[in-house]
């Protein structure tokens, strides 16, 4: 395969890179999708939210997906880590980890997200277990049980509502200064909602399973789960090396088409959105390989007038 021109090298093997594939792998595209395997997902048991594979671990909706594509031959998977590219719009070169070399028309970056370390004691222990970053995936599993949220400012004041509709039990740390205006405090003792901006000391946790927070002034914040916001940065720095325009929160800065700013290059999924859910990535995944698809497809079309 190394040899041979790809016309889509597809980057992030997660829902938004598989569903390129699929895509693309029915329109009869030459695709390969490199992947190391470390999906961010990996430390979550279930997905939820993926209308037919709710509650489906995240392993295992992979092995679905590769099965699937299985069907179409023109697809290949290359469990290996893109670690350098170069080239222009119909002639890339990616080199591998494992020294393998890609030549591809066009490449598709779907790298996801990851977690920066997190810094509070006790939460590696309990993040995918019982400590999570988003309701709509997990919140029915905590649904009208003792939480503890760890956010704070207008992230906060986003969340706190959203959560309010899973349960009204929950306590804010915020885990240093809140960064909120008095107003907004007001807002907050108007719900009810237990407000503490000491840092935090540790999370106590058996098994895996939350049973409370304790903070560095002494507080005991007992709870059944965590709901947090995690620092990310983008998968993959070759994004930003190849030229691609990156904001400040790290996404890859794409068009409503999946297109970024480098002739030739695309990019979909967590990499390019907030909405950081299986079932939008797939979805994103899917748009931007049929517009590859579409320009590959009219370059073809113009070469042979």
């Amino acid at each position: 395969m190394d040899k041979k021109l790809l016309d889509v090298a597809i980057i992030g093997g997660g829902p938004s890179g598989l569903s390129a594939a699929l895509v693309l792998g029915r329109a009869r595209k030459h695709v390969a999708v490199i992947d190391e395997g470390r999906p961010r997902n990996a430390v979550t048991h279930e997905t939820h939210g993926f209308l037919t594979r709710d509650g489906i671990s995240p392993g295992e909706f992979r092995r679905i997906a590769k099965e699937e594509i299985g069907a179409y031959p023109s697809v290949s998977f290359v469990p290996d880590m893109a670690v350098s590219i170069a080239g222009i719009d119909g002639r890339f070169q990616i080199e591998t980890e494992q020294g393998q070399t890609f030549a591809s028309k066009k490449v598709l970056f779907t790298v996801g997200m990851k977690d920066r370390p997190l810094d509070v004691p006790g939460l590696a222990e309990v993040y995918g277990k019982s400590a999570f970053v988003c309701p709509y995936c997990d919140g029915w599993e905590l649904r009208d049980q003792p939480l503890v949220i760890i956010t704070k400012g207008a992230e906060l004041m986003h969340f706190a509502p959203l959560i309010s509709g899973w349960t009204n039990r929950f306590t804010v740390c915020t885990n240093g200064p809140d960064e909120l205006t008095d107003a907004e405090r007001e807002e907050l003792q108007r719900n009810q909602v237990p407000l503490f901006d000491s840092p935090i000391r540790h999370i106590d946790s058996s098994d895996g399973i939350v049973r409370q927070v304790v903070l560095k002034d002494g507080t005991i914040v007992p709870c059944r789960g965590i709901f947090f916001k995690p620092e990310l940065v983008t998968g993959s720095d070759l994004p930003r090396a190849i030229g691609c325009q990156i904001t400040e929160t790290g996404a890859v800065v794409v068009d409503e088409f999946g297109k970024t700013n480098v002739p030739g290059v695309f990019s979909a999924g967590d990499a390019t959105s907030r909405l950081h859910q299986a079932i939008a990535a797939a979805s994103l995944g899917s748009f931007a390989a049929a517009v590859i698809n579409n320009e590959l497809n009219t370059e073809a079309w113009g070469r042979n007038r």
